[in-house]
Parts: C-alpha cells; sequence; structure tokens
C-alpha cells in the first residue's frame, strides 16, 4: 500500500512541479542567450528583452523553491487535516504508511529541486571554455586534496551527506507536520495554533538543544570528548560528524513524528 501512496503522491505533485522544471530550464536557456549577446546591444528593444529574461530566470529559480516547499505542506493539509481527510483516512492504510508516503515524496522533490536549479544555473553560464576551465579546475582541486594531509574518503562522505540530507529534508517535514497536526485538534483557529505549535515546538527543541550542552559542559564531556577524538584522522573525525549529525536529525525527527502520528489518531478534528 505504500508504494501506490507514494505513486499516487508522485501523479498529484508531478502535475505542478514538472511543468515549473520545465519553465525554469526554459528560462535559463533564454537567459544564456541574452547574456551573450541581447545585453549587449544598442538596440533598446533587444536589450530590455535581454533583461526580462534574465529577471524571468531569477524569478522562476526563486518561485519553484518556494512551489516545491509550499506543495509539501499543502499537500498534507488538504489530504489528511482538510475535507479530503474523510476520504483518505478511510483507505486501507494505516496513518504510518500516509505519512510516509509524503516524508519520501517531498525529500526526493526537494533533492529533484536543487539538481534542477543547478543545472539550469549550468545553462545559464553555459560556455565551452567556462565548461572546460571548471572540469579542469574541479581535477586539479581533486588531485590536492588527494595528497592533503587532511584527505578522507570522498565518497564514503559523500553517501553519507546524502543520508544527512534526506533525514534533514524529512525533519524539516515532520516539524510543520507536526505543527499542523496538533493545531487541527482545537475546534477553532486552527491556522492560529499551528503558528503556535509551530514556534512552540521550535523553541522546545532549541531549549533541550541548549540545556544538553549545559550538562555535557557541567559534566565536563567536551574535555573527555576533546581527548577522545585528539588521536582521529580526518576520515574518522569526518564519519563522526556525519553520524551525529543524522543521529540527533533522528532524535528529533522521531518526537516530531510521534506528535505528528498521535494527534492524526486521537486529536485530529476536521470540522
Amino acid at each position: 500500500m505504500l508504494r501506490k501512496l507514494i505513486k499516487h503522491e508522485f501523479r498529484a505533485t508531478g502535475r505542478v512541479m514538472l511543468p515549473m522544471y520545465a519553465v525554469l530550464l526554459l528560462t535559463a536557456v533564454g537567459a544564456n542567450l541574452s547574456t551573450r549577446g541581447l545585453l549587449e546591444t544598442d538596440i533598446w528593444f533587444l536589450d530590455f528583452l535581454g533583461g526580462a529574461l534574465v529577471t524571468a530566470f531569477a524569478v522562476a529559480m526563486f518561485a519553484v523553491c518556494i512551489v516545491a516547499f509550499v506543495l509539501m505542506i499543502q499537500r498534507f493539509q488538504r489530504n489528511l487535516l482538510g475535507d479530503e481527510g474523510y476520504l483518505t483516512l478511510t483507505l486501507p492504510a494505516s496513518i504510518h504508511k500516509q505519512v510516509w508516503a509524503k516524508l519520501i515524496v517531498s525529500a526526493v522533490w526537494f533533492a529533484l529541486t536543487l539538481i534542477v536549479v543547478f543545472a539550469a544555473c549550468l545553462i545559464m553560464a553555459y560556455d565551452v571554455g567556462l565548461i572546460h576551465q571548471l572540469v579542469r579546475g574541479l581535477r586539479m582541486v581533486l588531485e590536492e586534496f588527494s595528497r592533503s594531509p587532511y584527505a578522507f574518503d570522498v565518497p564514503a562522505f559523500c553517501l553519507e551527506l546524502l543520508a544527512v540530507c534526506f533525514l534533514g529534508s524529512c525533519v524539516m517535514c515532520l516539524q510543520f507536520y507536526a505543527a499542523m497536526a496538533a493545531g487541527h485538534g482545537f475546534a477553532n483557529h486552527k491556522k492560529l495554533w499551528t503558528v503556535v505549535m509551530f514556534f512552540g515546538l521550535w523553541f522546545v527543541m532549541w531549549w533541550a538543544v541548549g540545556g544538553i550542552c549545559n550538562l555535557f559542559d557541567f559534566m565536563g564531556w567536551d574535555y573527555l570528548l576533546s581527548n577522545l577524538t585528539a588521536g582521529w584522522d580526518m576520515n574518522v573525525a569526518m564519519h563522526f560528524s556525519m553520524v551525529t549529525a543524522g543521529v540527533l536529525e533522528v532524535l528529533y525527527g522521531s518526537v516530531a513524528y510521534v506528535i505528528t502520528v498521535v494527534c492524526l489518531k486521537r486529536r485530529l478534528n476536521l470540522e
């Protein structure tokens, strides 16, 4: 059932995101053409057209990022907390599967948005000589880095970074999901309560992090940790930092996930 939910989510969100990607790439091509000649001409109309194409590219790039973020919130609100919730909650799928379907789809769209924005920037600035210079510079950096005493396992670090980014996307979604699910448990002023719950959850998180840091400082764990990591090489240090970041994201995401599921199961008010 999870696979069907994910497929349905991709179909529903793809109707919005794919056209946005196409518009962004087309405006990137137009911005590239404008920088190659339209902005350097003495004809005012062509100069104006070139400026309009560059502006359209900037607006499209900003709009794609905003739409991906807003769509993530809107899908959760409409499917589970809005009028569609009466139908969605009667499906033969648990709350866990429905939440995970939205988390996975949102994380994938966030990743695709970053890739498309990066590709659009390359298209906008595309030049054969520039590409050759970038490839040559990247090769030189990697060669120098491989001979550096601070070198670390790049492939493993990239995989860990992808995992941390995926967890970060899920945690960001869960923070909004938890706030919306808790806010819609009230009979009136649901949007206001959603905002209150969002900032309240954020405040509690930073208060807990600050309290844990003060506790560690009081117990002298920073001194023990510095002695423990003194003999580590760069590989071990990078892996430790990635694992630590992942564990912290899992802990915070678990709290937000529990709040989301409990509120959807026991405190949801669709009226």
